[in-house]
């Protein structure tokens, strides 16, 4: 029973950890989500926070075979605002 607690427990982060984990700039991650182009996040007690899983997910949708992978053109854009 405690190891179905254990899985069912989500584990947060803040923006520097979520960032590092990214390998992007805190900044950057902090535009995409003013841009609404990064992963999901929820604000916590006034604080910005991450759900590793959804860090996970959102790098997964960016994953690409080669550079003429339709995803390729998508996931470069991320973060862009179009003008």
């Amino acid at each position: 029973m405690a190891d179905r607690a254990a899985q069912l427990v989500t584990r947060y982060v803040r923006t520097h950890e979520a960032a590092r984990m990214l390998g992007i700039s805190p900044r950057t991650l902090e535009k995409y989500r003013c841009h609404g182009s990064g992963p999901t996040f929820r604000k916590l007690g006034g604080r910005v926070v991450y759900a590793v899983d959804d860090l996970e997910a959102w790098a997964d949708k960016a994953a690409c075979n080669s550079t003429s992978d339709p995803r390729y053109v998508e996931a470069r854009a991320a973060g862009h605002t179009h003008r």
